[in-house]
């Protein structure tokens, strides 16, 4: 499909579903031996691969009573790790948690976070008041504590995108409009609901955590106007020179900060994803789609990162972000910002040595040798799984600390058919990466990373997403879905062709050491209903009908390093029937494979977060986008979600408030670590 029949497609419901939908469309010309042929060669057939759940693949997984359909829902059981009663699936207007647990919603989208403040008016929005609210559609959510206790803390939380279609009144979809009732008002509105918050938050007497609306480091970060300096081995690039920064070392802001992490030494990292959606082009053909020249410098770049993607109009009110006007603009973003959340004046910086590419989360872990590393997926259709390796140790020394994400390797992951992982080192004047090939020193590998990944053969995977680090070597990869994968495209590491349901690698790296080369991979869990043969899921046959679930998406490892996943279906989660929520997926012992579901979300939204405190006994986790994400399919419903006429108005229930992303925390009745 065309850009143009994209947008006036009636079956899509919003803008954001409408440009995930052109983002199918993969960039990566490198599908010789993606990871559907992988894990074809290692695990059998493709006919068995297809739909047919092959006895010996699953058998060797789960033993035999896996060709049994999906047993009924019961109590929590002895020999499970995740003592809590399972909760029932479902899809309504409200979010829902296991019993014996309480789920209060901590922050909303334009809650006050600083003393001077406005109260949220929905109805009169500014610029000026955003800056001091909560952002849009939370993200990643990560918690710092503030004392020995762990009661006070800075929550640090990514604000990914808007939905102006029911953020703003009478406004509806602009995508269709050609952005025409976007006044630079709306924009910088916009912007200000962008980027991140870093707030206060302490337990009151009763136990029960609370906004601290006068705390002091409490912050606000936008792409409206946040000042960053730019790090690293493209620090100071010619491809990174602007005309507002000759000098290539600084930008305004961070955007589509998606999932994130955070340091062993606190800090925040912030990825950001989508980028390319925000640029602007005034070049356009027929179709809508922006015309680049063939001899135009950025050409190959912009083509392998889908440049301008024209999401949002904010190129037509600023220079920087049109192409025409600044060609080099894109090249500063794409990267993962740093934050030091502990001091509201510091200046965040983009670190340019973890590479450019549609980031979706940063996780740290320490290596056994005392190095920091961060894994992290290029959230893509038919893109790679990445990790970066400090030169230096991770100290007690803050200011040595700082500089380890400005000195070390990057590296791609190529899954092999034995079952091995090979971590390939992007380093210029390594193989391929050299003049020859367009690179001339290794700022120009980290601005093309996607390109220097390509030539090295990494494989292709399923929209890598969340990557969690386990203390012993352990890693978990998101892989959420790909229907654009061919019977002819499926590999050992990506099992399915027109995959709607996504899938589970475990990798164990050599030496249980994060900063190993090479390591061991395997599939824990094809997700999607097992009940269903053509859909090729393999589940423990102990996982109930509430608690396999499709597109996995964030991940966390609790303090007992029990992996939990939630869930991103987008518009296709009619193809489950189920809202997105979190689950506790076991990864040890004959449980292996058990997934149960402990908390879901109100219709339309997606699950983001999760973040456990040290303790173990508060869980955050955030909502985005309540309401919005395929409406045409709620029975009853089965139309556009719109400010005046929305899906659910969770979670005020107010007939004057349209819905609004939040932040929910989660504790156990009566206190205690969750699920023990």
């Amino acid at each position: 499909m065309t850009r143009r029949q994209i947008l006036d497609d009636p079956e899509i419901g919003n803008k954001a579903e409408a440009f995930e939908a052109f983002d199918d469309i993969p960039t990566n010309p490198n599908l010789q031996r993606t990871i559907g042929d992988v894990i074809n060669a290692r695990y059998g057939r493709r006919d068995i691969l297809r739909g047919m759940l092959g006895v010996t693949a699953t058998t060797a997984l789960f033993g035999t009573s896996a060709m049994v359909a999906p047993r009924q829902a019961s109590a929590a059981t002895a020999d499970s790790r995740y003592v809590f009663d399972e909760l029932a699936w479902d899809n309504d207007e409200t979010h829902h948690v296991a019993d014996g647990y309480d789920a209060n919603v901590l922050l909303r989208w334009g809650d006050p976070i600083t003393a001077d403040a406005p109260e949220f008016d929905v109805m009169n929005q500014t610029a000026a008041a955003q800056l001091k609210q909560f952002g849009y559609n939370n993200d990643y959510v990560g918690f710092v504590p503030l004392n020995d206790d762990g009661s006070r803390g800075l929550l640090c939380v990514n604000h990914e995108y808007t939905n102006e279609e029911v953020m703003f009144p009478g406004l509806g979809r602009q995508d269709r409009a050609q952005f025409s009732g976007m006044t630079p008002a709306l924009i910088d509105i916009e912007m200000a609901a962008h980027g991140g918050s870093v707030v206060e938050i302490a337990k009151d007497d009763a136990g029960v955590w609370q906004v601290v609306r006068d705390g002091k480091m409490n912050r606000r970060i936008t792409p409206l106007d946040t000042a960053m300096i730019i790090d690293g081995p493209a620090a100071g690039h010619a491809r990174m020179k602007t005309n507002d920064d000759p000098d290539g070392v600084n930008v305004i802001g961070t955007l589509n900060n998606c999932a994130g992490g955070l340091t062993p030494w606190g800090t925040w990292l912030m990825a950001e994803e989508n980028f390319h959606g925000y640029f602007w082009s005034d070049q356009l053909d027929a179709d809508g789609k922006p015309v680049i020249a063939d001899d135009h410098p950025e050409a190959a770049s912009y083509k392998r990162y889908g440049v301008p993607g024209m999401w949002y109009a904010w190129g037509a009110q600023y220079d920087r972000f049109n192409i025409e006007k600044e060609p080099l603009a894109p090249n500063k973003f794409g990267w993962v910002v740093e934050v030091d959340p502990m001091d509201p004046t510091s200046t965040p910086v983009k670190h340019t040595a973890l590479g450019r590419f549609r980031h979706e989360g940063a996780e740290t872990t320490v290596s056994s040798d005392g190095r920091l590393v961060v894994y992290m997926g290029d959230d893509n259709r038919f893109d790679y799984q990445y990790k970066y390796v400090s030169g230096g140790k991770v100290s007690d020394d803050r200011a040595a600390n700082a500089k380890l994400l400005s000195d070390g390797t990057l590296y791609v992951a190529r899954f092999d058919e034995d079952g091995t992982v090979a971590w390939l080192p992007l380093t210029h004047g390594t193989g391929p990466l050299t003049a020859e090939n367009g690179f001339n020193d290794q700022g120009d590998v980290m601005i093309d990373t996607r390109i220097a990944a390509d030539l090295l053969g990494a494989t292709p995977m399923d929209r890598p997403e969340d990557a969690q680090p386990r203390g012993d070597g352990t890693a978990y990869i998101m892989l959420t879905n790909n229907t654009k994968r061919t019977e002819e495209e499926v590999n050992a590491a990506n099992p399915r062709a027109d995959s709607s349901f996504g899938h589970i690698i475990e990798i164990k790296e050599d030496g249980g050491n994060h900063a190993a080369t090479q390591g061991r991979w395997s599939i824990l869990v094809k997700c999607g209903d097992p009940s269903v043969s053509d859909v090729g899921a393999q589940w423990n046959p102990e996982t109930s009908e509430n608690g396999w679930f499709g597109s996995p998406d964030n991940c966390a490892i609790d303090a007992d390093g029990r992996l939990w996943v939630s869930t991103d279906q987008g518009s296709n989660w009619a193809k489950t029937g189920k809202s997105d929520g979190l689950y506790a997926v076991e990864t040890e012992g004959e449980a292996r494979g058990t997934s149960k579901l402990f908390f879901r979300c109100p219709v339309g939204g997606e699950m983001c977060g999760p973040y456990f405190t040290d303790d173990g006994e508060t869980l955050f986790v955030a909502v985005q986008h309540p309401g919005t994400d395929g409406t045409k399919n709620i029975p009853g419903f089965e139309r556009e979600s719109t400010f005046e006429d929305p899906a659910t108005r969770w979670p005020d229930f107010d007939p004057k408030m349209p819905p609004r992303p939040a932040v929910v925390v989660v504790t156990k009745q009566g206190g205690g670590k969750i699920a023990v």
